[in-house]
């Protein structure tokens, strides 16, 4: 949004807030001059919003009486889409200034939603946990957005306690549909996920949101489990899940220099025990041990550690490294 253009929107925010206001106080709220705030209202004339100018000693501009702004039209695609970016704001380390504006904008979106998309929103909210751990720097897929329906399907069905039917596409391509009593709904390293226990074979499983085509509650209710989250139920899934790849790596460095590029949430750290005939300048290395769907987001994450490494397994990620060396040393030799 251009800073004009949200300057005519902070204006009308402040007419619709009532009463008349000076000229003078709307440039010093706006930052700008007298002769702005003239244009910025006929700019509002021109979009049908009724400003009447109040001649006199106190006048100024107010809006006509009973005015008020229809309803926001958002789809719920798009209101999923602010709100949702507005609460992962919260979570991202956001100042003091911008925690506020954060939650101000917030304010104003669900203060002219449709009613009934507001409820439904507040309760996908209420259904919504964040874990604590970050997905790794780089690593790709980490933005897939699920279906608007769905995610309210599914915070329906956490709300109501009530079974939920889900069609799922799993990551080898094959489909399934599902019987889910859904505990929550979890946002996971920029995924959302629902955590639940799978009717059919009555264990608890994860499932991606994105990866879910349709959802549709069921008669019937069921309790809630006690013990763990939901939170901590995908993270402890994703501790047994199986990957593709299996990696384990020595890397010369501390901790901090490491987990600035592999945070807790995807690699795990031990002391490496050096072994006979190794040079005792081996105890200053970690083992580093992760498992990943790919590997390609590894090696450019790897050399911005700037750090001596050692790749013990798989060995297609070792041929990924030196095919990136070689490219980056190709590049580095041309000159124009």
């Amino acid at each position: 949004m251009s800073r004009p253009t949200g300057r005519v929107l902070t204006l009308l925010e402040l007419l619709q807030s009532g009463g008349t206001r000076t000229v003078a106080e709307l440039a010093d709220r706006l930052g700008v001059e007298g002769r702005t705030v003239r244009r910025y209202v006929g700019q509002l004339i021109d979009l049908d919003v009724p400003v009447e100018s109040v001649r006199g000693r106190y006048g100024g501009y107010r809006l006509a009486p009973g005015y008020r702004l229809p309803p926001l039209m958002l789809s719920d695609d798009e209101a999923l889409a602010v709100l949702l970016g507005l609460v992962a704001g919260r979570r991202a380390g956001l100042t003091t200034a911008q925690h506020t504006a954060n939650e101000t904008a917030s304010a104003k979106i669900r203060r002219v939603l449709p009613k009934h998309l507001a409820r439904r929103l507040d309760t996908l909210l209420e259904s919504l946990s964040f874990t604590e751990q970050p997905g790794a720097p780089g690593e790709p897929g980490r933005a897939d957005i699920p279906d608007a329906g769905v995610l309210l399907a599914v915070a329906d069905a956490v709300r109501h306690r009530r079974p939920v039917s889900i069609r799922y596409t799993d990551r080898d391509g094959r489909r399934s549909e599902r019987t889910l009593h859904a505990y929550g709904i979890v946002a996971h390293a920029g995924r959302w996920y629902v955590t639940g226990k799978d009717a059919r074979i009555g264990e608890d499983r994860t499932f991606r949101l994105d990866r879910v085509a349709d959802a549709r509650t069921l008669p019937g209710s069921f309790e809630a489990p006690t013990g763990p989250g939901p939170a901590q139920r995908v993270l402890s899934g994703f501790a047994t899940a199986e990957y593709r790849h299996e990696v384990t790596l020595r890397i010369h460095g501390t901790a901090e220099q490491i987990r600035a590029r592999l945070p807790a949430g995807v690699a795990s750290l031990a002391e490496h025990e050096p072994t006979a005939g190794e040079d005792r300048a081996s105890e200053r290395w970690l083992r580093v041990e992760l498992r990943a769907e790919r590997l390609d987001w590894l090696p450019p994450l790897l050399a911005s550690l700037d750090r001596p490494f050692v790749i013990e397994r798989p060995d297609e990620l070792r041929d990924l490294v030196i095919g990136l060396a070689d490219r980056l040393a190709s590049s580095a030799r041309r000159h124009s």
